[in-house]
């Protein structure tokens, strides 16, 4: 266990130090074709700086048809961070000030877990496809966020850690799930469940009323793309089409899967023996990893929603083969998916379709062998190495004579 701030501080920076050194190719050739694929430095912070007009100053929800497609703290972020951009080098510029401080916000992600989880806190750090996907878009924000309505959720102050999860959810949609864990959580106090329920609902509307009222065609690009949005990258739907296996309607499935997996989730939290808080994280880790595995796009910076999470709801050292056999995956993926691009944009060498649907198989297979890892340990916590240790020292105790 890490007991020095600093050092994890160190780890963070250096992780952030080689993430940006692995984009530094396609930061210097300007991001062009098929490069930035078969180096593996694609990131919609460039790719978006003149495709959404942040490079002009446009208001990121101004247009029906070319409004961000992301929620609205993360449209400001854009926004603003595109105002304090007034060089000729724009896209470098952008690029740069949104890195720095994201990596900032790295720093922050891994400190909060070494405040929550300090025996697996460093874990992040070392993570290839978390190193891999920092920059590659805004998820960072919302992480963020969510972590620190996690702490404040651990520390009972409830009501705060409300009121930053409408935050977190303004920011990247994915957060609305960790209140699946929040409701296990509070499953004998209704009351507090509803009280927690109203405070994010109203940070949340906070944020978006304004820009909805304003803009709303801008405003609801984002819920709309997503409704409707066809089987896309990383998927299982993706994968299953690209071996020729259809389904009528994936977005029907989708729901209906959700809503197993709801009750699945339910179901474990009643078996679990774990401490209530214990319980809530892998809840929450199992309710993210379930919304990712089902939905119709599975982008490789998921990995940063997912990672923290994870690590936040381990409680055994022998988690960490299953840990490390899932990050392994993923980082197959992150190969697999630049390389599949690549073979669309000129290049050379490129990832044929069978083999990256395998790598979609593999990616969530091993996802759920560490979901597996994490529901056994809940259901059995007092046959851990560290537990079995104590179990038998204390029958030491109890034969020897007195």
């Amino acid at each position: 266990m890490i007991k020095s701030s600093r050092f994890i501080i160190i780890l963070a920076v250096i992780a952030s130090l080689l993430s940006f050194a692995k984009f530094q190719h396609c930061r210097a050739t300007g991001w062009a074709a098929p490069d930035v694929y078969t180096h593996m430095c694609y990131s919609d912070l460039s790719a978006l700086y003149g495709a959404r007009g942040i490079n002009v100053d446009s208001w990121p929800y101004a247009s029906a048809d070319n409004s961000v497609e992301y929620p609205a703290i993360t449209g400001i972020v854009m926004w603003a961070t595109g105002l304090a951009i007034g060089d000729e080098n724009g896209y470098k510029s952008y690029f740069d000030l949104n890195t720095a401080l994201l990596a900032l916000l790295f720093v922050g992600v891994v400190f909060l877990l070494w405040r929550l989880k300090p025996e697996f806190a460093p874990l992040l750090a070392f993570a290839p496809a978390v190193i891999g996907s920092l920059y590659i878009n805004w998820d960072l924000w919302a992480v963020f966020a969510a972590l620190i309505s996690i702490y404040f959720f651990k520390e009972g102050r409830f009501d705060l850690s409300a009121l930053i999860l409408g935050l977190a959810i303004a920011t990247k949609f994915f957060p609305i799930v960790l209140l699946l864990g929040v409701l296990i959580y509070f499953k004998d106090e209704l009351v507090r469940a509803i009280r927690y329920f109203i405070l994010t609902s109203i940070s949340w509307a906070a944020i978006n009323l304004p820009i909805a009222i304003s803009n709303f065609d801008g405003w609801a690009r984002f819920y709309k793309m997503n409704i409707d949005r066809g089987n896309d990258l990383g998927s299982i739907w993706y994968a299953l089409q690209l071996r020729d296996i259809t389904f009528g309607n994936s977005t029907l499935i989708s729901l209906a899967l959700a809503l197993l997996a709801t009750v699945a989730i339910f179901n474990f939290a009643k078996q679990s023996k774990l401490a209530s808080f214990e319980t809530f994280a892998v809840s929450a880790f199992l309710a993210v990893a379930a919304f990712v595995t089902i939905s119709k796009v599975y982008s490789p910076q998921y990995i940063l929603w997912l990672t923290p999470l994870a690590l936040l709801a381990m409680t055994r050292k022998e988690e960490r083969a299953a840990f490390w056999a899932w990050q392994g995956g993923e980082a197959l993926y992150h190969l697999a998916i630049w390389q599949y691009l690549a073979s669309y944009t000129g290049s050379k060498f490129g990832l044929p379709e069978g083999l990256y649907a395998l790598s979609i198989f593999i990616r969530v297979a091993t996802l759920a062998w560490f979901a597996q890892a994490l529901i056994h340990s809940s259901r059995n916590p007092d046959f851990s190495m560290s537990g079995a240790g104590d179990s038998l020292s204390a029958l030491h105790q109890k034969a020897r004579p007195s």
